[in-house]
């Protein structure tokens, strides 16, 4: 169904089915050579912005530790991933709490830690910044509507309006916080790529008006991710974002602030392969034209992206190039949920049968990290990590 060369070289795809045959299935193998390739791209395409990686997306150490090396920063989401990125040594200058909804001890926690840079979009949440990390850097993420163009939307729950975003910077300064700038998210794997124009131009809208009546000069954009990888769908070139968006900045500002990036999936997303094998293949009745496969690996332990179809994974298998037909992709557990795929249509060689492997390509965000632990017995999926010259890592860098 899937051409598998447009989304991994056959020098790394023989490189991982040599290194994954002695392990278990489900599993995901993440290639850190990808992973650099996909940083020096960003910053060639962006060499002003100053990269905060989202840990979220793949928190494994090898990776950490690879980036660490490459020079980026880290954007945080919890203290949990606060105390594995300093017992690496990493300095708390170089990590930005980029969660808006947190409690107030954690807060603490973080500053406590060395941590200086906050982000924000509630009153309450800024008054708790404000007493428990006193003098810090603030900055505020306003919202963003970009439902119908990202496969993964992350409006609503996050960011205001830019009126009250205006109003906590703001208060941010009457509390002895510095306000810093404005943050973002146009969705995660954004394909309109003039959803970052409309954003900027609220930011610009921001920047001035505190200017002019506030006497607040800003001086960050932080503009989240939302780079895609290389799923399904198509996408324009990682290039052609740069040139659209570093046209923007400069149509909006005569001196570009500081240019924030946090990606996760960009950076990550193509450089793993997740292994799952077939449990069951059935129908439902006698003359159906689908089949139902039933894989190890489900929403609850590794596909959760997989909810409402959003993100489309390409798939291929050791008998592709035969007659197929259509499928509808399951996973293991006891829960009618459990379905991968039913509208979409996949279609699969018609002679594959229980044991036989399947291998979803681009699977290297989100895939560990939102994994279920113990639903129905099952336990997270595992990852490893292959280096460039073919060692293998578990997701604390013990090699295995």
């Amino acid at each position: 169904m899937f051409n598998r060369e447009e989304f991994i070289s056959d020098e790394d795809w023989a490189l991982f089915r040599k290194v994954s045959a002695r392990f278990a299935t489900p599993n995901v193998f993440v290639s850190l050579k990808t992973i650099r390739q996909r940083y020096r791209q960003l910053m060639e395409n962006f060499p002003y912005a100053n990269v905060f990686y989202a840990i979220k997306a793949n928190p494994g150490v090898p990776v950490i530790k690879l980036l660490d090396e490459l020079g980026s920063n880290f954007d945080i989401a919890s203290r949990y991933e606060l105390d594995r990125v300093l017992a690496l040594g990493i300095s708390p200058d170089r990590i930005s709490y980029g969660n808006t909804i947190k409690k107030a001890e954690d807060v603490k926690y973080f500053y406590q830690k060395g941590v200086r840079m906050f982000a924000t979009d509630s009153k309450e949440d800024l008054k708790n910044i404000a007493v428990n990390a006193p003098g810090s850097k603030v900055f505020v993420r306003i919202l963003i509507e970009n439902s119908s163009t990202a496969d993964w939307p992350l409006s609503r729950k996050f960011g205001c309006h830019p009126d009250m975003a205006y109003n906590l910077l703001v208060l941010a300064r009457d509390k002895g916080l510095i306000p810093e700038g404005i943050s973002f998210h146009v969705g995660s794997q954004q394909r309109d790529i003039g959803q970052w124009n409309d954003a900027i131009a609220k930011t610009k809208y921001l920047f001035q008006s505190l200017e002019e009546e506030e006497d607040i000069k800003l001086m960050m954009i932080n503009m989240g991710g939302g780079f895609p990888a290389h799923y399904i769908q198509p996408t324009n070139e990682l290039k052609d974002y740069a040139n659209e968006i570093t046209r923007y900045i400069h149509e909006d500002f005569v001196d570009m602030p500081t240019i924030i990036f946090e990606p996760g999936r960009s950076l990550v997303g193509d450089s793993g392969v997740l292994t799952s094998e077939i449990v069951l293949v059935s129908r439902k009745n006698n003359t159906s034209l689908s089949r139902w496969v039933y894989t190890d690996a489900g929403k609850f332990n590794g596909l959760i992206e997989t909810l409402g179809e959003s993100i489309k994974y390409p798939i291929v298998t050791d008998k592709d190039g035969g007659k197929e037909g259509e499928v509808i992709l399951a996973g293991p557990t006891c829960d009618s949920a459990d379905i991968m795929y039913e509208d979409e249509k996949y279609k699969l060689p018609t002679d594959l049968k229980q044991g036989d492997k399947l291998y979803w390509l681009s699977t290297g965000a989100y895939t560990t990290t939102y994994a279920s632990v113990w639903f129905n017995g099952f336990p997270p999926i595992k990852a490893y990590y292959i280096s460039e010259d073919g060692k293998v890592y578990d997701e604390f860098g013990t090699e295995v």
